[in-house]
């Protein structure tokens, strides 16, 4: 038996409003999910699972009939999904009482319970969110039937407001796989056992790393997952080491290199570390040019030549300073701080 471990699609989200690329990712997160379904269609999967925020909030009428057509195309695949925090189970929410197609299901219930798929031999456990948050670790006493089916639970949360559970009493349940979603970085809690799909597109910039699914095989008794990278483009750090030769020029062109080479559809967060000049200024509110930088900071220090201060400065306050922490056999530490406190005098002085 075959299966499509999937969560937290955020079907809706709109990330990186007004930067240029932003105007495309609302669309790309529902071109990645159209992409999954002919996935499992190609290769005839026997169950999408989808560990809830299928939607981004509560999810138009619309939005679940284009949903519901695009389940409708899988020929062999059973679909089985709860609702997360995102897009809750609300009273007047279109969930309710929507038709879905034959080969769906919903554990749309506050409390746990099950499907049954006899020709797969398996069984599919999971509630669903009908708040924005649920403090109670309702997995935590939730135990399959003891009838040999091949058992999955369906889980989202794992925080503090989001269902808070104990990694060791899911896994002593007795589920032969445990589906995770609400941690949108993947992530192997145990090794064929218990995994966070992580979120099938990275929503934001802190979603940094590789982003996707997981295939699973259930057969003889045992079951093997493998990470699946999906995402049309991945959050990327880049971090640039500078010195007292580097400029703003130099800089701008390792980074225009480095996104040429490992893609301009990608979206990079830059982060310069080390030393400079300090008649050197990086101007980093200017690197969004340079390609899909949503993020640029400066962490340097300025790189003094501290016995040429000293002896400039004799026996003011900054020479003193120098002459009480500096020495030739300072640290990184001890260099950093020495040049925050000349950086800081200079700035008073007006130097």
């Amino acid at each position: 038996m075959r299966f499509f471990h999937v969560a937290d699609v955020h079907l809706g989200a709109a990330p990186d409003q007004g930067f240029p690329w932003g105007t495309r990712r609302k669309e790309e997160i529902w071109d990645s999910f159209r992409r999954l379904i002919a996935r499992a269609e190609k290769e005839q999967v026997d169950l999408l699972l989808i560990a809830g925020d299928l939607f981004h909030r509560q999810p138009l009428l619309g939005e679940l009939k284009e949903v519901n057509y695009l389940f409708s195309t899988l020929t062999r695949t059973k679909v089985v999904f709860i609702v997360g925090n995102h897009d809750y189970w609300r009273k007047d929410s279109f969930y309710g009482g929507f038709p879905w197609c034959e080969n769906v299901t919903c554990l749309d219930s506050a409390r746990c319970r099950r499907v049954v798929f006899p020709e797969l031999g398996t069984a599919v456990y999971g509630l669903s969110y009908h708040s924005r948050e649920i403090q109670e670790p309702l997995y935590d006493s939730i135990k399959p039937k003891q009838d040999g089916l091949f058992s999955v639970l369906l889980a989202h949360g794992g925080d503090g407001q989001h269902i808070p559970f104990d990694k060791r009493k899911l896994l002593a349940s007795g589920f032969d796989y445990i589906a995770l979603g609400h941690i949108h970085k993947p992530q192997i809690l145990e090794r064929n056992r218990m995994a966070y799909a992580g979120a099938l597109e990275p929503l934001d910039k802190n979603d940094c790393g590789p982003h996707g699914f997981f295939a699973g095989e259930y057969q003889d008794g045992r079951v093997r997952i493998t990470f699946v990278p999906w995402a049309a483009r991945d959050y990327r750090w880049l971090e640039i080491r500078t010195d007292e030769n580097s400029t703003d020029f130099s800089v701008q062109r390792q980074i225009t290199e480095y996104v040429q080479e490992n893609g301009t559809k990608h979206i990079y967060r830059v982060r310069l570390e080390g030393f400079r000049d300090p008649a050197i200024t990086f101007q980093t509110e200017k690197y969004s040019a340079l390609g899909n930088i949503i993020e640029a900071v400066d962490h340097t220090e300025p790189a003094y030549n501290f016995a040429q201060l000293k002896e400039e400065h004799g026996e003011d306050v900054i020479g003193c300073l120098i002459g009480k922490l500096g020495g030739p056999d300072m640290d990184d530490i001890q260099k950093k701080a020495l040049s925050y406190g000349v950086w800081a005098l200079l700035e008073v002085s007006g130097r």
